[in-house]
C-alpha cells in the first residue's frame, strides 16, 4: 500500500466518523471518552511534517489530466487533497469521477454531515459538486481556467445518504470564454441544473509558482 493509498484509507474513516457524529446521539461518557481519544490522535497527527501541494517542474510542459471513461476498472478521484473529489481530504465529499464521452460526471452519497433541511443536502453543497463537475470538463478539453459566474436553479431537494449524480460538458467557446452546463439528478430525477462561465488561463504562469525541480 502506497502513502497515498494509506492516506485515503485514513481519510475515508474520518469522514465516517463525521458523519456518525452528526447522526448519532452521544452521552456525556460517551463524549468524554471520544473527545480523550481523539486528542490523543490529534497529537499523533500534529506530530507529522507539514505538507504543501507542488507541480514537478515536468508538469508544466503540458497541462492535461486523463479522465478514466465509465468502464474504467477503478474508482477515480482528483487531487488527493480536493475538498470535493479528493480521497485523502477526511472533510471533503469523497466524490468519484469518469467521462462519457466529452460529458464529464461525478457520483457521490452525501452524508449526514452535509445535511442543510431535515433529510436533504445543503445546497452549498450542491453548488459545490456542480462547480468540481464543471472543472472536469476543462481537464476533458485541455485547459486550465477558473470559475468566474455559477449559475444554479434548485429544481427539486437532494437527499442525503443516496447516490448523486452530476453531468457536465461544455456548450460553447469563445477565445478565453469557456460556457458549461450541468445538471444534477438522483435517478431519473433533476434536482438541479447550473450554467457556468470559465475563463482560461496560461497554465505556465498560473501554476509556476508552484514547480519544484524533479
Amino acid at each position: 500500500m502506497t502513502i497515498e493509498e494509506h492516506r485515503m484509507q485514513a481519510a475515508t474513516l474520518m469522514r465516517a466518523l463525521g458523519h456518525d457524529f452528526v447522526a448519532r446521539d452521544l452521552d456525556d461518557e460517551q463524549l468524554d471518552e471520544f473527545t480523550a481519544h481523539l486528542e490523543e490522535l490529534h497529537r499523533i497527527v500534529a506530530r507529522g511534517e507539514l505538507r504543501t501541494r507542488i507541480v514537478p517542474s515536468g508538469a508544466l510542459e503540458g497541462f492535461k489530466m486523463a479522465v478514466p471513461s465509465e468502464d474504467s476498472t477503478e474508482k477515480h478521484q482528483l487531487f488527493s487533497d480536493s475538498v470535493v473529489s479528493g480521497g485523502a481530504n477526511p472533510m471533503g465529499l469523497g466524490a468519484f469521477l469518469w467521462r462519457e464521452g466529452d460529458v464529464s460526471v461525478m457520483q457521490v452519497s452525501l452524508g449526514k454531515a452535509f445535511e442543510g433541511a431535515p433529510g436533504r443536502a445543503h445546497g452549498g453543497i450542491v453548488a459545490a459538486l456542480i462547480d468540481e463537475t464543471m472543472g472536469l470538463v476543462l481537464a476533458i478539453s485541455d485547459v486550465l481556467a477558473y470559475t468566474v459566474q455559477l449559475d444554479i436553479s434548485y429544481l427539486a431537494p437532494t437527499p442525503i445518504n443516496e447516490p448523486v449524480v452530476a453531468r457536465a460538458w461544455l456548450e460553447k467557446r469563445d477565445g478565453r470564454k469557456l460556457f458549461i452546463a450541468a445538471k444534477v439528478q438522483v435517478g431519473a430525477i433533476e434536482l438541479a441544473s447550473a450554467s457556468g462561465l470559465f475563463i482560461a488561463v496560461d497554465p505556465q504562469k498560473f501554476l509556476e509558482h508552484l514547480a519544484v525541480s524533479d
